[in-house]
């Protein structure tokens, strides 16, 4: 199969200000969060991707266009409902610190399988929807670039955390032990028998390994010899 470049929006307005967002129209990038994407869309020029696929929402519409614009070839571009943002119903537009004295708020650090939120979806049915998406979206590059193709998936962070929760056989339990910083770039490869996690909540270091790089088919044995090292300049 393929592999998917997992990349968090850049922050926003309402990150700085601690609210969520949720899918409040109109949140968009702030100056720190363009300068975060435009150096994830400067790390991720070094891998000509076959497509872009972003969240609808504003704020990963920006942030895809800055890798979109330092890409040299002219990669498909999308948007995907399933991997916007979770829906958190009456949660959403209030602060962080307001949340936290809710009783919901301890089922969603260590049981988020049994959350709904008050008008909203369930934290299972975002992980869901979103693997579903990362998956079907994934086989078709695959089917139509080959199994070296490599891909971005612009979205936000419980939906990359639930995606990434997924492909290390994790729980949704267990998910919140999983960081995903503003314009963070994670990478799965699907592979035949299982998902391969090559990096998470990374926003520096070299990707050029990646536009050469095809998994094999097994995992090897001891850690194998990795990938290799970048031209030294």
């Amino acid at each position: 199969m393929a592999t998917v470049i997992l990349v968090r929006h850049g922050r926003t307005t309402a990150n700085a200000s601690g609210l969520l967002a949720g899918r409040t129209p109109g949140v968009s990038l702030d100056d720190v969060g363009r300068d975060q994407a435009a150096a994830a869309g400067a790390r991720i020029a070094a891998v000509p991707v076959v497509g872009v696929v972003s969240s609808p929402l504003e704020r990963c519409r920006q942030t895809a266009q800055f890798i979109l614009d330092r890409q040299g070839g002219t990669p498909q571009s999308t948007l995907d409902d399933d991997l916007t943002e979770c829906d958190y119903g009456q949660w959403q537009g209030r602060t962080l610190t307001d949340l936290a004295t809710e009783s919901l708020w301890s089922v969603v650090q260590s049981q988020p399988s049994a959350v709904t939120f008050p008008g909203g979806e369930s934290m299972a049915t975002m992980q869901a929807r979103s693997v579903a998406a990362i998956r079907r979206q994934d086989a078709a590059f695959e089917a139509e670039h080959g199994p070296g193709a490599v891909w971005v998936a612009v979205s936000h962070g419980d939906i990359i955390k639930s995606i990434l929760a997924d492909a290390l056989g994790m729980h949704l339990d267990l998910f919140q032990r999983i960081t995903v910083g503003p314009a963070s770039v994670s990478i799965v490869h699907y592979g035949a028998s299982r998902p391969s996690v090559y990096a998470t909540n990374t926003d520096a270091g070299d990707l050029s390994w990646l536009a050469a790089s095809v998994a094999p088919a097994d995992a090897p044995v001891g850690g194998g010899a990795g990938h290799t090292a970048p031209p030294a300049r």
